[in-house]
């Protein structure tokens, strides 16, 4: 069974965030939103290494204020789209990359 890469979340949980967030009206609901999807991206990409999931949770943090900056000339919904993009790609490139897993010793 093949598994919906981490970084497919993380993107996906910036995108969803901010929706919820405009939709409710209620940014901290938005708030909890990523702060779930930050934590599930977490746990799923244990196995990756402790420090690789840092530098992503550091980058994501980087994005979303990003996103902010970018909202002024960009409008808000591409600022978001653009931040999930870096962060779906950094994500890809440190947790769900063959080669960024650390090997099994037998």
């Amino acid at each position: 069974m093949s598994r919906v890469p981490t970084a497919v979340v993380a993107a996906v949980t910036l995108v969803v965030a901010f929706t919820v967030a405009q939709l409710t009206d209620v940014r901290a609901l938005g708030g909890v939103v990523l702060v779930a999807g930050v934590v599930w991206c977490a746990v799923r990409a244990r196995a990756a290494g402790w420090w690789r999931i840092a530098a992503v949770v550091v980058v994501g943090a980087v994005c979303f204020a990003g996103s902010h900056l970018l909202a002024d000339p960009l409008g808000p919904r591409p600022a978001v789209l653009v931040a999930a993009l870096v962060l779906g790609a950094v994500t890809y490139a440190l947790v769900d990359r063959r080669s960024a897993r650390p090997a099994r010793v037998a």
